[in-house]
């Protein structure tokens, strides 16, 4: 398992220039032609060789040859350890120049597409290789992305891209604005961090912020956009994709390890073998051999202290077959075989994608069987990744359970009924819930119950396609988002349509259409997201939505006792193993946001401590929110996902699932997994949150 590494550049900053290769040509940046081969035609032969020879059996009998080559100590010719020396080697290298023939043949292939690049005012179609940084490229639908680009353009309306399933949101260019752009870029070097970029543009004197959410990564496919404009940032080497792939390294198997420490260990028999062998050679000359010196006499200059020395190396050529360099051959032969046995095994294939096994490699596969850990993350691995929306607390109340007359809990199955959302001409239909008294709070104007789904409707990234009239479907980046989103929508708070300055939303049956003035983004240190909005009468409005602990910590006194009554129902959901958010407001003052998002402006087009100064606007507007409710989304396990848990724990296999849930859902949903047992006696939380803390607490 790799983890990612932080890759240092000589580059401070890159500066660059659009439509004006002159300038960026003499900044001497990388161009778009990448290299995963190993060897060339002049490197294959001594970089090959070097490697084969960190196999220590491949040294001895290189040594043993140029021993054989002197007269003096060898008895055998040179030929016979040449031959199967040149044989092994050759078996190998043929082996690695195939291999890096297929790296040769891949870049080729990619760096042979074909793109189109705007030159002098016109489209020309360009190799990828020949794509200079500070090019201005046009892709279309289901196209690879060629390298690093700022998005300036789009054929969505609102200058909107998709990739796979993630949205991004351009610069808002018109095309024809392309052509003749001359903004200047500034930002960040190269580097391996795909989750951040900070940059800025500056465009006839204006200067606009770029973030990661402006810029499509090389690797990645252009999805449901007909064509974008993007500006080239980063190519080739520099591109995050290649800065994350490292180099092509030789791999060396245990068993590599382990054969080079036996043949230390031969290595070590032999030499004390000969070393005993000359020492006794040397004893006989010493008391029998100077008889046979009057009709086998010495050669000139060679003495009996020399004769010894000679024999030494001559025991080693005479005891060569003691280091069985067919041995390698065997292995390399025994690999190949298992590598058929995995691509025939009917047990690894898959029918419901037609997927058999594949050894892509011969090198690895005797390493199969030896793992000793695993680690996993939870959503979307353990889980389907198919969120529903459960249950939910608002304004103290809880929902999404069913009781009979007696105040009994019912348990709902599919024979249950579910609310009727016909009423809804927008609903998904796909959507069921079973509390009839939540969508009866809701119809009844119930203000708490309406704004906990205006704030579901309104504080997401999600983005609405409506391929006919009336009938929407989300593109979600998560899907916790589609699954509080679609619930929005279903009790009447449908999300329409979202531009960059506003979202639209049909509020039982009225259409509202809200400005977003902010967006305050999720990440894994915030656990939280807030969107900033003003109603059509003017109100300003914070909608947070996070993490129980995080939203908790910004809740004005007032809101304790509710708090108290929200926690518990936050202790069930995550009982029953459901993902929760809590759920907060905040009115804003006119005049305090215009100092805001001023302050806002100047952090966000700031090149050094960008994320700080934002994380400190963010920190204060976010403060003595309103507490609005909890909300509680259901991910069910993968089927066959308990049985696959024991049987690796039988295996001795110690398994690690990394979760950002709560603590009781995590607990839940070990027991549900088989990761915890009841049999289990020794089953600890450790709660410290330091290297020293936690070391302690296993101790």
């Amino acid at each position: 398992m790799s983890f990612p590494y932080l890759f240092l550049s000589p580059e401070e900053e890159r500066r660059l220039r659009a439509n004006d290769r002159h300038f960026n040509l003499s900044c001497n940046y990388a161009n778009n032609a990448i290299k995963t081969s190993k060897y060339n035609i002049l490197t294959f032969l001594p970089l090959n060789l070097f490697e084969q020879f960190q196999r220590l059996a491949n040294g001895y009998f290189l040594g043993l040859m140029i021993l054989q080559l002197i007269p003096q100590v060898s008895s055998l010719s040179w030929f016979t350890t040449a031959v199967p020396l040149i044989l092994v080697l050759s078996i190998t290298g043929v082996k690695d120049a195939s291999d890096d023939i297929n790296r040769h043949k891949s870049d080729k292939q990619v760096n042979n597409r074909k793109v189109d690049v705007l030159v002098n005012g016109q489209l020309k179609k360009e190799k990828w290789s020949n794509v200079q940084v500070g090019d201005i490229v046009k892709l279309e639908n289901n196209e690879f992305v060629t390298a690093d680009l700022l998005l300036l353009s789009s054929s969505e309306p609102l200058n909107l891209v998709y990739v796979e399933t993630a949205e991004l949101d351009g610069c808002s260019l018109p095309p024809d604005f392309c052509v003749c752009l001359s903004g200047e870029v500034r930002c960040e070097p190269p580097n391996n961090r795909l989750d951040k970029f900070k940059g800025t543009l500056t465009v006839n004197g204006e200067v606009y912020a770029l973030d990661n959410d402006k810029v499509l990564l090389r690797g990645c496919t252009l999805r449901n956009t007909e064509w974008c404009f993007g500006l080239v940032i980063f190519g080739g080497a520099d591109t995050k994709l290649m800065q994350n792939s490292g180099k092509t390294t030789f791999k060396r198997t245990s068993i590599d390890r382990m054969m080079n420490i036996l043949v230390l260990c031969i290595f070590g028999l032999l030499a004390s073998m000969c070393a005993i062998l000359t020492i006794g050679n040397a004893i006989w000359e010493a008391r029998e051999g100077s008889v046979f010196t009057v009709f086998l006499p010495y050669e000139p200059g060679i003495n009996a202290s020399l004769t010894s020395f000679l024999m030494f190396w001559s025991y080693v050529i005479v005891l060569n077959t003691m280091v069985p360099i067919s041995l390698y051959v065997s292995v390399e032969i025994i690999r190949l075989g298992n590598s058929f046995f995995i691509d025939w095994d009917r047990k690894m294939y898959y029918p419901k994608s037609d997927t058999p096994a594949q050894a892509r490699t011969t090198t690895l596969n005797e390493e199969l069987g030896q793992i000793k850990y695993i680690f996993s993350d939870k959503t979307g691995t353990l889980t389907q990744n198919i969120m529903t929306f459960n249950k939910c607390s608002i304004n103290g109340k809880a929902y999404g359970e069913l009781f009979d007359f007696s105040g009994q809990r019912v348990e709902i199955t599919e024979k249950t009924e579910k609310v009727d959302f016909s009423w809804n001409d927008l609903a998904d239909p796909k959507f069921i819930f079973h509390d009839h008294s939540l969508l009866e709070t809701v119809r009844e104007g119930n203000p708490e119950a309406q704004a906990f789904f205006r704030l579901l409707a309104l504080c997401h990234t999600v983005m609405p396609e409506e391929k006919k009239e009336g009938e929407l479907y989300y593109q979600a980046q998560s899907p916790d988002e589609g699954a509080l989103v679609t619930a929005a929508r279903n009790f009447g708070f449908v999300f329409r349509s979202r531009t960059p300055e506003t979202i639209t939303l049909v509020e039982m049956g009225r259409k509202v259409t809200y400005e977003l003035l902010a967006v305050l983004d999720f990440n894994n240190v915030r656990k939280r997201m807030s969107v900033i909005v003003r109603s059509p009468e003017g109100k300003l409005t914070l909608y947070c939505k996070g993490a129980d602990t995080i939203i908790y910590e910004r809740l004005h006194p007032s809101c304790s006792k509710l708090m108290e009554v929200t926690t518990k129902h936050l202790n069930e959901y995550a009982g029953e193993g459901l993902r929760t958010l809590v759920l907060a407001c905040k009115d804003l003052d006119e005049h305090y946001m215009e100092d805001w998002m001023r302050r806002h402006h100047v952090a966000a087009t700031a090149m050094e401590g960008r994320e700080e100064m934002l994380d400190e606007l963010y920190e204060e507007i976010e403060k003595d929110l309103l507490l609005l409710g909890s909300s509680a989304v259901e991910d069910k396990l993968q089927d066959g996902v308990p049985q696959t848990i024991e049987q690796l724990a039988k295996a001795d296999i110690k398994i690690w699932v990394l979760t950002g849930d709560k603590q009781e859902t995590a607990e839940n949903i070990g027991y549900s997994c088989n990761m915890l047992r009841e049999e289990m006696k020794d089953v600890f939380v450790v709660a410290a949150n330091t290297r020293e803390g936690v070391k302690e607490e296993l101790e």
